[in-house]
């Protein structure tokens, strides 16, 4: 399977991991970096529809051309500078000592408010001492780390510089977005900067990693629009010039464009950088389980008490789910390829919710904040009980 890589341009600045198939359970959506490693995309089920597509060719969609005049002002290029420590043979004694050097990583961003906000990818400014944006006139300004979420790879920075000069972007609404659907991004490819590309979105509901490992990215958007090192943090529009993503990773086997490209959907984005703007930082309820979901085939035959729901597979302890009193499975079973965990809790609903996958619980628990209870329907052997757990904090990375 090809690699995901990252689209910031520059060294040292590469996060890698493997995606299971269990998922922890917090409230970010988690667990998608870009990496020169062997990595899994995972498939969401569907959420239901809420608008009608778009196409370039109706109602009050815009060409290409106008999509990106009007977008352009405000999509930046970031300059991250980071300092870090390499090795260097001393020519005298033949011994290695540390050195300090500076390298840079280019990605992109995109203003989102008259005061000064831009939002980018946490792994574009990643370990930075400074950064500094660029805006349409090629001047280059120095930007504060507002803050950064790397459960998302969301980040905010912060340019002091009069309303006029901002362009901030419309958001859209990633949930109404369909397969199909026109899209453009823009962004600094290689460092060529404001560089627009067109496709459509290819697919929905992909789960990725993010540069927290332990954690993924759920309901992320496919494109086939050309993404390539320098558009991290970019913007994805959709035909009436919204945005609906922020681009982040690509799946390549040489770390060029093949057209699988990533975006972290903009509903998140819009979520997570509103509580950067506010607190400095973005907090996540978490239940802390890890769990396999489990199909009416594979209910059938372990003799499960319910067709559908989710195995608990691992109970993080000091959790929320190890203070409600839930409980792992005992043993691990293949079938079809996978291992189910056995002998332990059963979910089968969350606040009403059926759990058909391990996803669908995630949705549940990311619509509540650290100190919300959720009510939790499961299995224990032949006996259905229901629990209210008081969600927690996600742990910081």
């Amino acid at each position: 399977m090809a690699a995901r890589s990252p689209l910031a341009l520059g060294a040292g600045l590469v996060a890698a991991a493997v995606l299971g198939g269990a998922v922890a359970l917090g409230a970010a959506a988690g667990l998608g970096t870009l990496s020169k490693s062997t990595t899994t995309v995972r498939e969401l089920q569907p959420l239901p529809a809420t608008a009608s597509p778009t196409a370039f060719q109706s109602g009050k969609a815009l060409s290409v051309s106008q999509i990106y005049r009007r977008a352009a002002p405000g999509v930046v290029q970031v300059t991250a500078t980071q300092v870090v420590k390499t090795p260097a043979v001393n020519p005298f004694f033949g011994f290695s000592v540390p050195q300090s050097q500076s390298q840079q990583a280019l990605g992109s961003g995109f203003v989102i408010d008259k005061a000064g906000h831009i939002v980018t990818n946490y792994h574009v400014i990643e370990g930075a001492r400074s950064v500094r944006v660029s805006f349409s006139d090629n001047e280059s300004v120095k930007a504060q780390i507002v803050g950064s979420d790397p459960s998302t790879d969301v980040a905010v920075l912060k340019v002091d510089a009069h309303a006029l000069a901002l362009s901030p972007l419309p958001l859209g609404n990633s949930d109404a977005v369909h397969v199909g659907d026109p899209v453009v991004a823009i962004g600094n490819p290689f460092g060529l900067d404001r560089t627009v590309t067109a496709g459509i979105v290819s697919a929905l509901q992909r789960v990725i990693q993010a540069p927290a490992q332990q954690y993924s990215i759920d309901h992320v958007i496919q494109t086939d629009a050309a993404l390539n090192k320098g558009n991290s943090g970019g913007p994805l529009l959709d035909a009436r010039g919204n945005v609906i993503g922020v681009n982040s990773q690509i799946q390549s086997s040489d770390g060029g464009n093949v057209g699988v490209g990533f975006a972290v959907p903009i509903n998140t984005v819009r979520t997570v950088a509103a509580q950067i703007v506010k607190t400095g930082h973005a907090e996540h309820a978490f239940l802390g389980i890890t769990g396999q979901a489990v199909t009416p085939s594979i209910a059938k035959l372990f003799r499960l008490p319910a067709s559908q729901g989710v195995l608990v597979a691992s109970v993080q302890p000091g959790s929320a789910a190890a203070k409600a009193g839930l409980r792992a499975g005992t043993q691990k079973v293949l079938a079809d390829g996978e291992s189910y965990p056995l002998g332990g809790d059963l979910l089968v609903s969350a606040d009403g919710v059926p759990l058909d996958s391990v996803e669908r619980l995630h949705d549940v628990i990311s619509s509540k904040k650290p100190g919300d209870k959720v009510s939790l329907e499961i299995w224990r052997g032949s006996s259905k009980t229901s629990l209210d757990v008081k969600l927690g904090r996600q742990p910081t990375p």
